[in-house]
């Protein structure tokens, strides 16, 4: 009597009906896939952050005001506590420190967390600092997953985590949640979703200065497309795709708008435009210099003149430059290498904080697919130790930043 009562699929004249999943069950399935990757994921930061603390405490160190009230950090309490406005003059009349030098979505969503759930600064931003992580890590696994499969997207999230600078991705810092809106772009714009991509890219664009990579990936992604359609379908495509598309030409419009608006308020501010912010910079010793700063730390450091911290930038930069190499060699989705190119040439052309600049690198995640898709078609065993042995490094190197050196990571 129940069967009765349903028509058969396959009755005829009845066509079958295809319910779509919804947004919210094909999110759950993709978490659900992501969910063994984040596991590991979280447990080797667990892993480095318990390394930190124990070794801070034996030193007499709060491991909280270390990950949470160190360097930029204290900058940012200042600006979730009393907003923009605070210039620190140095003994070199040439420096004047400005926090107008750091972008303000991270402060501004600190600062809501902090309302809303009656936190401290220090819980609260490491509370968005950690979640950011988590987003980031996931939207890591999602491109991996797209381009390479499961399993090089679990050993992609993997390699991000063991990185030797990845602590900073614990930190009340503004990488992981600049990393977390990157990633979530270029897998918005892998998978054709071209407004996501904008918005998600505006954001990205108020997390840190080297933002502006993200805007250049999907504006160079979507002109691609363009350029793609005009040699496969003639110039006529281009109305019918600015008819039949026009999120992606939404996309690509709003994308630099994040970025773009924080620098001209900026100048504004300082009554020069277009020019502000860089002068904001350029007081703190921050320019693009072609290399110069950087080449002389690296001789500085040949002469005995810098301590440890030097020859770990040295190595993971010129490890940064041949991997992006062999990531163009296995020719990427545009949207990544313009991503990883701009960051890199911002991050090695960067003057002053030669020490600070793996720490520049850290969402340039794509960097790291060669590498994961290598350790993929490894034995389980080799990807063991290898991924063991990064694990170890990382969990020295994090409590030697934070807790030995003394020097801003």
């Amino acid at each position: 009597m129940f069967a009765d009562t349903h028509v058969p699929v396959s009755a005829p004249g009845v066509r079958p009906v295809r319910l779509r999943p919804r947004w919210h069950t094909r999110a759950g399935s993709a978490l659900l896939r992501a969910a063994p990757a984040l596991g590991v994921y979280a447990a080797v930061r667990l892993t480095g952050l318990t390394c930190m603390a124990l070794w801070a405490w034996h030193a007499g160190k709060d491991p909280r005001k270390l990950l949470a009230q160190s360097w930029d950090s204290i900058w940012y309490a200042r600006v979730v506590e009393h907003g923009y406005g605070t210039a620190v003059h140095s003994a070199d009349p040439s420096r004047l420190y400005s926090d107008l030098a750091f972008f303000p979505l991270y402060p501004a969503v600190v600062r809501v967390i902090r309302t809303v759930l009656s936190l401290g600064f220090v819980h609260a931003g490491l509370l968005v600092s950690w979640a950011a992580a988590a987003a980031a890590a996931w939207g890591i696994y999602a491109v991996g997953e797209r381009l390479h499969g499961r399993r090089a997207a679990t050993l992609l999230v993997v390699l991000w985590g063991v990185l030797p600078h990845a602590i900073i991705q614990s930190m009340a810092y503004t990488e992981s949640l600049m990393t977390a809106f990157a990633a979530w772009t270029l897998y918005a714009v892998l998978t054709g979703r071209w407004l996501w991509a904008g918005t998600l890219s505006v954001l990205a664009g108020l997390s840190r200065p080297n933002g502006v990579a993200v805007a250049a990936a999907v504006s160079m992604a979507a002109a691609w497309h363009i350029c793609q359609l005009w040699r496969n379908r003639g110039p006529d495509s281009l109305s019918l795709c600015a008819r039949q598309d026009w999120r992606l030409w939404a996309g690509a419009a709003i994308a630099p708008l994040g970025w773009l608006t924080y620098v001209l308020w900026v100048g504004w501010q300082k009554d020069s435009l277009f020019f502000g912010y860089f002068r904001v910079q350029r007081r703190w010793g921050s320019e693009f210099d072609f290399g110069q700063d950087a080449w002389a730390s690296v001789r500085d450091m040949v002469l005995g003149r810098e301590h440890i911290t030097y020859p770990m930038t040295v190595t993971v930069v010129s490890l940064a430059v041949v991997l992006f190499v062999l990531l163009m060699m296995d020719r990427p989705p545009v949207a990544l290498l313009v991503y990883s190119a701009v960051l890199l040439v911002i991050t090695v052309g960067g003057a002053r904080y030669f020490g600070s600049k793996p720490r520049f690198l850290l969402p340039a995640f794509p960097l790291l697919l060669p590498v994961a898709v290598g350790m993929a078609r490894a034995r389980l065993r080799t990807v063991g130790v290898t991924v063991g042995a990064l694990a170890g490094l990382s969990c020295c190197y994090g409590t030697y930043l934070l807790a030995i050196a003394g020097s801003a990571p």
